[in-house]
């Protein structure tokens, strides 16, 4: 029985919930899905390389050999088999990687929620490259800590200014691989001092990865998970290799860090799916990521060489980019007089859009910055969407 004009009950939330914010990203991409839109804003990985009827198989297999279990509850960690293939691809002959050290969450953004939970108090300090990946700042912020921003350059970030920040931290939380929004990676003399550095300070090095296997030429830098497993939290996921879609990521850490997770996301949602966990390992256990990663890896270097020919033809001298060698972005400083807020208003009446930088930044945010993806464009596409940001930028100078 409904009740008759119940009174509105006016919603108190809780101090945390106050702070929340909608992603400066994901508001950008309510626009970008007019057809008309060239959107350069989404991290979003390009649908060409969804493998679907390899994904539709391993569903159907797992379905018809295994569906009572796949339905099922399964265990917090993880399921066994796909834990146990990423300890194996994980480890080296100088660094072993047990099972027990991993553990699969629903979507990386859910592991870094999690070490939040587990690692962070209010006031606590928290080391983060300038800028730093927006999703992080969002699910570290809800924890209230004290942001350190640690300084970068052309070659991402300097572990000197660890040394000289990182007093009492909790974590340094650092993207090294075609890093978001920037493009840039971490040489390997850099990812030495670094762990060394962080080992020495006793501050836990979180090594987000989402993008490392998309270089487009050689071979993927080495893990700083392997250079000290024990001081090291290891971030991965599937989002950038198979698909988004299925929200499975993992965490790779010491083994009590593992179990505070653990803790912490019986809370939150009991375990990650296990028929998409089951899929997955369908999918990759005779080696098919060696195969399919390449596909990835050729389709963005040939966009990535479309936007920086075009930035080059287009773009103004005063305009400076970096030129990543593999992932999904290019950063872009503009003059410093300009706002890229500004410029992205401007540009979508042109139907262009881009991520400004401010929302990257956990401190002073640098106005005249923005972030450029490439992966979802066609090379036409691109040279047309470069062209009118171009001439709006000139306009401005």
């Amino acid at each position: 029985m409904k009740l008759e004009n119940p009174s509105p009950i006016e919603w108190k939330f809780s101090d945390r919930a106050e702070q929340l914010q909608s992603s400066a990203i994901r508001e950008i991409l309510k626009v970008t899905m007019r057809p008309e839109v060239i959107s350069f804003a989404g991290g979003l990985p390009s649908p060409e390389t969804f493998p679907v009827e390899r994904m539709r198989a391993a569903f159907d297999k797992v379905l018809t050999q295994q569906g009572k279990s796949a339905l099922q509850y399964g265990p917090t960690d993880g399921y066994a088999p796909l834990r146990e293939f990423l300890a194996d691809s994980l480890s080296t002959n100088d660094s072993k990687i047990l099972p027990d050290q991993i553990m699969m969450v629903s979507g990386s953004q859910q592991g870094l929620d999690l070490l939040g939970k587990v690692l962070v108090d209010e006031g606590s300090k928290v080391l983060v490259e300038t800028p730093s990946y927006l999703g992080a700042l969002q699910a570290f912020s809800l924890y209230r800590p004290q942001f350190e921003s640690v300084d970068t350059d052309d070659h991402g970030l300097i572990p000197a200014s660890v040394a000289a920040k990182g007093a009492g931290a909790r974590l340094m939380y650092a993207l090294p691989n075609f890093q978001n929004p920037t493009g840039r990676t971490l040489s390997v003399e850099r990812r030495y001092e670094l762990v060394e550095t962080c080992a020495r300070m006793g501050i836990p090095l979180v090594e987000d990865n989402p993008y490392g296997d998309l270089c487009y030429s050689g071979e993927p830098l080495p893990k700083m998970l392997n250079m000290n497993p024990g001081g090291v939290i290891y971030m991965g996921s599937f989002s950038k290799v198979l698909t988004p879609g299925i929200r499975l990521g993992y965490v790779v850490g010491p083994t009590p860090l593992i179990r505070k997770l653990e803790q912490a996301k019986q809370a939150a949602d009991l375990h990650t799916a296990q028929l998409t966990q089951m899929v997955v390992y369908e999918v990759i256990k005779d080696g098919f990521l060696s195969e399919h990663i390449p596909t990835i890896r050729t389709l963005y270097a040939k966009q990535c060489n479309a936007m920086l020919e075009a930035m080059s033809k287009h773009f103004p001298e005063s305009v400076r980019w970096t030129k990543p060698e593999g992932g999904m972005f290019i950063w872009v400083t503009l003059p410093e007089h300009m706002d890229s807020k500004q410029l992205l208003d401007e540009a979508i009446q042109q139907n262009v859009a881009f991520v400004p930088g401010g929302p990257f930044y956990a401190n002073n945010p640098e106005k005249n910055t923005l972030r450029l993806s490439f992966v979802t464009v066609s090379p036409e596409r691109i040279n047309e969407g470069i062209e009118k940001l171009g001439k709006l930028i000139k306009a401005k100078i």
